[in-house]
């Protein structure tokens, strides 16, 4: 067939051939009766891979958890199945139906599991210290949530696939990235953990902790110290989780505490933040309320009690992504210290007058972030 033939079989003109109308028509009705099936297959085919990347998550944590229990004094020849059996621990909530009272409950469901957890890696682990288990304890929580998080998505991908939902799948797609995102920052995270190196998320231990330094500081509620300072002619009570074992203590409970002994006329928060795009990692905001993450329960608590006595709650906190947040703190993230340092005491200064007593409270984990 020569060239000026070729462009007769796929001549537009009156005279289109069949093959050119079966070239155009056959896709169009592929698509029109079988379109979602491909795409549900194309996306499948996509999902599934980002699943077994979470299983190998996972298990890599997993893994890795157990290699350094196995280094630890006095590890017991059942500490797998016994490591095993901590990751598969899981909470039921409260029931909500009344919601009057329910942050009580959510607090005494969370701190038995945490202090159930915490005994049962001592009586398994009974030669290690308090920094060592926490250590333990926090890369099993990390295993649990990976594991939880491969099961969730698997769970939702096989639905979607048993039922040749396309819709049902589609919700999973779109959400699919931001949750391997923060797998892979808690894959990450094992290292620093295992190493009691720093997170990003214990910046705002740090810069509190760079206040007290060279101060004698006194525990307070469950793993918590404070300091007492002066600050621009103002008597500070700095207050952190006790580093450097990975802690966030209570800071909730230690302000109960703290109002038994002083009177507070502002309460200050220093804590990490998820960036948005655009925005640089480390940069500092200043802003107002109760900057702090978690089950929301401690935020709960401080909220209470400032709105009772009528304390105003400001806070500094460090912008960084995810990733930073949970892996091994940046050197940017870390100079961020003397520009949190000056936004509290311009927030002391505009805030509160001479002789009065503000709170300055680091939130975050304070693994590697010594007092």
């Amino acid at each position: 067939m020569n060239l000026t033939e070729f462009n007769d079989l796929l001549s537009f003109g009156d005279d289109t051939s069949t093959l050119m109308m079966l070239v155009w028509v056959l896709p169009l009705i592929l698509f029109v009766f079988y379109g979602q099936r491909i795409q549900l297959l194309i996306t499948a085919h996509e999902i599934k891979k980002d699943i077994k990347k979470l299983n190998e998550f996972g298990a890599q944590s997993i893994r890795e958890t157990l290699e350094y229990v196995n280094r630890l004094p006095g590890t017991s020849p059942r500490v797998q199945d016994d490591i095993e059996s901590i990751i598969d621990y899981f909470v039921v909530p409260p029931q909500d139906m009344d919601t009057s009272g329910i942050v009580p409950k959510v607090r005494a469901v969370l701190w038995n599991r945490e202090s159930y957890t915490r005994e049962r890696i001592k009586s398994i682990l009974p030669q290690t210290d308090d920094a060592q288990r926490a250590k333990v304890q926090t890369l099993l929580e990390i295993s649990s949530t990976l594991r939880m998080m491969h099961k969730v998505v698997s769970h939702l991908y096989l639905t979607a696939k048993k039922q040749k939902n396309y819709p049902l799948i589609l919700p999973l797609q779109m959400e699919l990235p931001f949750v391997m995102e923060q797998a892979e920052a808690l894959r990450d995270g094992v290292a620093p953990f295992m190493e009691g190196q720093p997170v990003g998320d214990g910046i705002g231990p740090a810069v509190v902790g760079s206040m007290m330094h060279g101060m004698p500081h006194k525990p307070i509620s469950y793993r918590m110290v404070y300091t007492e300072s002066e600050i621009e002619g103002r008597h500070a009570i700095l207050l952190k989780p006790k580093g450097p074992e990975p802690v966030t203590g209570k800071p909730d409970e230690a302000l109960v505490s703290i109002m038994e002994k002083f009177t507070i006329n502002a309460i200050i928060m220093v804590d990490a933040a998820l960036k948005m795009e655009g925005e640089e990692s480390g940069s500092v905001y200043r802003g107002f309320g109760a900057a702090i993450g978690g089950s929301g329960v401690e935020r709960f608590g401080i909220e209470e009690i400032a709105t009772k006595q009528n304390i105003p709650i400001f806070c500094v906190v460090i912008k960084q992504s995810i990733k930073e947040s949970i892996t091994l703190m940046t050197d940017t993230i870390h100079r961020s210290i003397p520009t949190s340092t000056k936004h509290i005491r311009d927030i002391i200064l505009e805030n509160t007058s001479e002789n009065e007593t503000v709170l300055v409270i680091g939130v975050g984990n304070t693994g590697g972030v010594a007092q």
